[in-house]
């Protein structure tokens, strides 16, 4: 179970949103996590199906910091970081790359590569999820996955998603184009 703090009445976009589930905690995505996003994106383990070249210093994150922090303020979409409750520290982030309300959502996530396998990016899911559905009255939530990026194919699954083809050649990225499989959850589908 989720619990979202953030001020209802002022509307969803005035003040970014905490989530809060049973081990994490969504927050905002500031400049002071630098070094946490560094430690995330500059690992290969992390980047290999992502459209991200490894960074290469903490400074290389700061452009990545403010592009999240641009699309919440245009209302475009919304991306938290993921931390223990124990901790003050980033260790992957989750989120909508963008959505439109009373339809569609799409959503992206990534862990660092030590807490794989730990239950946690399901877990940061499932809160977004339900913050999708509710809180932004999202109809379809969607991901487009890398082929051969078994870990999240097999996490979709897991989550209720529904495979739905191939989108051939869909991502262009470092001079080559890349075949997703993409993936749906229908608010109708959600068991909560």
């Amino acid at each position: 179970m989720s619990r979202v703090i953030e001020n209802k009445k002022a509307g969803i976009f005035s003040r970014f949103p905490t989530i809060r589930t049973p081990h994490l905690e969504l927050v905002q995505i500031t400049d002071a996590h630098a070094e946490d996003l560094y430690k995330l994106f500059g690992d290969q383990n992390v980047t290999r199906y992502y459209n991200l070249v490894p960074l290469a210093c903490p400074d290389d994150s700061l452009p990545l910091i403010h592009h999240f922090r641009k699309r919440f303020e245009a209302g475009a979409a919304i991306r938290w970081g993921i931390r223990l409750n124990e901790s003050d520290r980033i260790i992957g982030t989750v989120g909508f790359n963008n959505f439109t309300p009373k339809h569609r959502a799409n959503i992206g996530y990534d862990l660092q590569y030590a807490y794989w396998n730990r239950g946690i990016a399901t877990e940061a899911l499932h809160a977004i999820i339900s913050y999708g559905f509710h809180a932004l009255n999202i109809n379809r939530i969607e991901a487009e996955v890398m082929e051969g990026n078994e870990p999240s194919m097999h996490l979709m699954h897991k989550l209720g998603f529904k495979q739905e083809g191939v989108l051939r050649q869909w991502m262009y990225w470092n001079e080559q184009h890349y075949d997703m499989v993409m993936y749906s959850l229908l608010k109708a589908e959600r068991n909560e």
